[in-house]
């Protein structure tokens, strides 16, 4: 079988890729500055996103192509480098006749009144949601004049083992492990959706290995269940064996602190989608291959454990 290659090796997108795509290659190339290996058969290629050689060499020889890549959270470093990156990737694939999936977030989509689906305009309300509204449409007109062979991959803000960059990580499970009172942003009774990495990884190798699933916008495989921020903490208290309590700072501290903490500040702009509902829909992969997502409770137990 021929080569699938991940543009982005070593995050907690890629790693759950990573384990899935055995099923269907036996040779996984894992690209990044610092490649790792997860599996011993691993081919291991040191490349920045942001040099087209480096990157055109990157997916020589590829049947598929993942850009789960992931930039520093910073707004200006997005609108420079985001459109360097998707551009170098998509001409890198058209090079080499190789198929790119573009594993994407929903910034692109702004506040959505109701439930998130393919069909969802771009509206973006952020500095970073217009990147993604920009790169995302820059992919999929290419695709649309049939110059590549591509497809989107949506997915709601993550939870899962690993994702330590995830906001419940830092707010939930960090906390709870070290024995301190969770907090949350935002209102804890909006409800928000939250994709299990796991779910997301297995989508991502499954659509990028079916012919039929290219040229279209897809949402990762993620619980229907309306989860808001309260029972989210209500279910990791309860599997912590802790009490329940939850500190939720008012919206003026947040940006007082951010003055000082950058990530903090950057994430100001996104604060919107924790203040209302955030509900987002994969049911279009559910009826499509008959998948059923993890639930919230399977899923915050497991990273719990980790």
């Amino acid at each position: 079988m021929s080569i699938q290659t991940i543009l982005g090796a070593n995050g907690v997108i890629a790693r759950e890729l990573s384990r899935h795509l055995p099923a269907y290659t036996d040779r996984i190339r894992q690209v990044s500055r610092t490649p790792r290996r997860m599996h011993p058969t691993d081919d291991l290629l040191s490349a920045d996103l942001l040099d087209a050689k480096a990157t055109a060499d990157a997916v020589a020889g590829s049947s598929v192509a993942y850009l789960v890549a992931g930039l520093k959270y910073d707004h200006r470093v997005w609108q420079e480098e985001w459109p360097r990156v998707m551009r170098n990737a998509i001409d890198a694939c058209k090079r080499h006749s190789t198929a790119l999936v573009f594993f994407d977030n929903v910034y692109a989509y702004g506040r959505v009144d109701g439930v998130m689906t393919e069909g969802t305009p771009y509206n973006p309300c952020s500095r970073k949601g217009e990147v993604r509204a920009r790169i995302a449409t820059m992919f999929m007109d290419e695709v649309k004049r049939g110059e590549l062979r591509g497809m989107i991959v949506r997915a709601a803000d993550f939870y899962g083992p690993g994702a330590v960059l995830s906001l419940t990580h830092a707010t939930v499970t960090q906390r709870l492990k070290a024995k301190k009172t969770p907090q949350w942003v935002g209102n804890p009774k909006a409800v928000h959706t939250f994709t299990y990495t796991p779910d997301a990884g297995r989508t991502v190798a499954l659509l990028g290995n079916t012919a039929t699933a290219y040229g279209q916008v897809w949402h990762a495989l993620t619980s229907h269940d309306p989860m808001t921020g309260e029972q989210y903490v209500r279910i990791a208290c309860e599997l912590s064996g802790r009490p329940y309590g939850l500190q939720v700072p008012p919206r003026w501290m947040l940006s007082f602190l951010g003055v000082f903490v950058p990530v903090l500040r950057e994430n100001m702009e996104m604060l919107y989608q924790f203040e209302h509902d955030y509900r987002f829909d994969s049911g279009k992969v559910e009826r499509a291959f008959g998948l059923t997502a993890t639930t919230y409770r399977e899923g915050i137990a497991a990273t719990l454990r980790d």
